[in-house]
């Protein structure tokens, strides 16, 4: 199916150009394109174009309160992101997907062959408005093509987004009825991707709901939360799907990330390469590079969440604070070893510490999309798929929404939470609901949360879905926006000024830090070992705090306010339809 799409979707494009009664380059008409099944097939490629593509996907959680980067985002700048330069209020697939949706009524095609691919377009037209009410609260819903003469619409206001929400909700509930697809490699939208997206969105919209306040929506939350448990129980009692569990708990999460194909038993739907046709990725570029990419670094307080493998919080430990970084990485959550770079970590076959000679800040390099071979570390080189919605997702999104709405069992705890920390390696606590809130994250994190079971899903979510896409939008759902700019990106413990460190206990030096005031180490430093300055002269942005921990960016200020929960509408869209009102705080 994949080259199939590629060479399809050349051919849709042009679909959607002109008015389908013209004749488009490629020769599709409009009886071509609605009269046929295979019509209708190519058609509907054209609306795989919302979805991340292969240099986007691994991207998605650029800007989140955990990931320390090297030049900040304007979002959480302070004066700099305005109505001006903001984006996304883009509607031309939306068109598209109604567009099809008007003209698929041609009765020489089967009916249920018609409901199959507008089941795909209503998938698409549910995606795309989702991701628009996360980005700006109400938007206008539109359900038909406009012409130029539909002033009453192209002009109106923003509808609410208790309208548009129930009307996504509609979408994905045709959908899961009448897409026949339940099965293939993640590259297709089937039925079980549709139940997937449902309990994401049902998930996000409850949690908004309930915790922005200020909308007055709380009544109504728990219908979305009951949203996600019904798409759940469908999905956990008739699809296919179940945890990866791989050779071993030390590589089972990041084989999804890094295996060529999607691992179809657990990704549900994935971007995929194709070398043969140029579709290639550049997740190594992106992620080992000290100028293509944003240089991102996990931070320690995010890091200090893995639990220690006995399922305790790691730190419970009296000297978590001034554990180096071998000691720190050490009978961890397997996890951690499949995200970031952690002693006994190779690259080419040799040892690879994290490298702060041309990557990493604070210490936490993550691995979680990249090839271990250099070779694919310049340029648009890699051929390893990324999942765009999984099993552990699913599992957790019913946890989160069982547990919001009260009963939570044991047994829900055992087949969700657990099980996903029985694949980490984690041997306690895996078949028992927590009774304390763990203090840590409580200070560090969420003050607000009171119920053990919340905080430990929460906990989970971060760690499963890392880097997935998924952190900054959880923020903004529970109303933990202020993360962005409170959350310290500090990073590993260093004993000493001019010492030399070897992070991985291999024998060989990796990196010494020195006081930026001087002009350099006051030892001899072996070649190769990366030199690098803390505070001082110059710009330096690599300082350290009071209790020896690396800090990023300290100087920058970053902020996050109520406004922020929300982007502001384009100003050239407010010019063009004075009927649009601003978000509030962007006016």
């Amino acid at each position: 199916m994949k080259k199939l799409f590629y060479i399809l979707l050349g051919v849709s494009l042009s679909i959607t150009s002109c008015e389908l009664t013209e004749t488009p380059e490629a020769t599709l008409t409009e009886d071509m394109a609605f009269g046929s099944e295979s019509g209708l097939k190519v058609y509907s490629y054209s609306f795989y174009r919302e979805l991340p593509n292969a240099t986007e996907a691994y991207k998605l959680d650029e800007m989140a309160d955990y990931g320390a980067v090297n030049n900040l985002n304007q979002f959480i700048r302070p004066g700099a992101y305005s109505p001006e330069n903001s984006s996304g209020w883009d509607w031309r697939e939306l068109r598209n997907i109604n567009q099809f949706l008007e003209k698929n009524v041609n009765e020489a095609v089967p009916e249920d062959v018609r409901n199959h691919y507008s089941g795909i377009a209503r998938f698409f037209r549910a995606y795309l408005y989702f991701n628009r009410v996360v980005r700006f609260g109400d938007v206008p819903w539109v359900d038909k093509p406009l012409a130029v003469e539909d002033n009453d619409i192209l002009f109106a206001k923003r509808d609410s987004r208790t309208l548009v929400m129930d009307k996504i909700i509609e979408d994905l509930d045709f959908a899961a009825t009448h897409i026949k697809t339940t099965g293939g490699d993640g590259t297709e939208i089937t039925k079980w991707a549709a139940l997937g997206l449902k309990t994401r969105v049902a998930l996000f919209e409850a949690s908004f709901r309930k915790y922005h306040t200020e909308l007055n929506l709380q009544g109504t939350a728990n219908k979305f939360y009951q949203h996600v448990l019904d798409a759940s129980k469908i999905l956990m009692e008739q699809s296919p799907y179940s945890l990866h569990m791989g050779a071993s708990p030390e590589t089972a999460q990041r084989e999804l990330f890094i295996s060529q194909k999607p691992i179809a038993t657990e990704v549900m739907m994935a971007v995929t390469m194709d070398e043969s046709l140029g579709v290639l990725g550049s997740a190594n570029w992106w992620w080992t590079s000290p100028t293509y990419g944003p240089r991102y670094s996990l931070v320690r307080p995010f890091i200090n969440t893995f639990l220690s493998i006995d399922g305790t919080p790691y730190t419970d430990k009296a000297t978590y604070m001034t554990d180096d970084f071998y000691t720190e990485t050490q009978n961890r959550d397997k996890r951690l070893q499949q995200l970031i770079r952690t002693p006994g970590y190779k690259r080419d076959g040799k040892d690879a510490a994290p490298n702060f000679n041309g990557y990493s800040y604070t210490g936490y390099q993550p691995i979680k999309y990249t090839l271990d071979a250099s070779s694919f570390d310049n340029g648009a080189l890699n051929n390893n798929a990324i999942p765009l919605m999984r099993w552990a997702e699913i599992l957790l999104n019913y946890a989160e929404a069982k547990a919001e709405l009260g009963g939570f069992t044991t047994e829900d705890w055992t087949k969700t939470i657990g099980a996903l920390r029985k694949r980490a390696g984690i041997t306690g606590g895996i078949d028992q609901l927590p009774t304390t809130v763990d203090p840590y994250m409580k200070r560090v994190f969420y003050k607000d949360v009171s119920s053990p079971v919340i905080m430990e899903i929460r906990r989970e979510r971060a760690i499963e879905l890392a880097l997935e896409g998924t952190r900054f939008r959880d923020l903004l759902r529970w109303k933990e926006g202020e993360l962005m700019a409170t959350m310290p990106w500090t990073g590993m413990y260093v004993p000493a000024l001019n010492t030399l460190m070897d992070l991985d206990r291999n024998g060989v030096p990796d990196v010494v830090f020195y006081d930026g005031n001087t002009n350099g180490p006051t030892i001899t430093v072996p070649q190769g070992v990366a030199r690098i300055a803390i505070g001082g002269k110059a710009t330096n942005r690599q300082t350290m705090t009071a209790d020896n921990h690396l800090e990023w960016f300290k100087a920058e200020t970053r902020e996050f306010e109520d406004r922020n929960y929300y982007y502001p509408i384009p100003a050239n869209s407010i010019v063009k339809n004075e009927n649009l009102e601003q978000n509030p705080g962007w006016e």
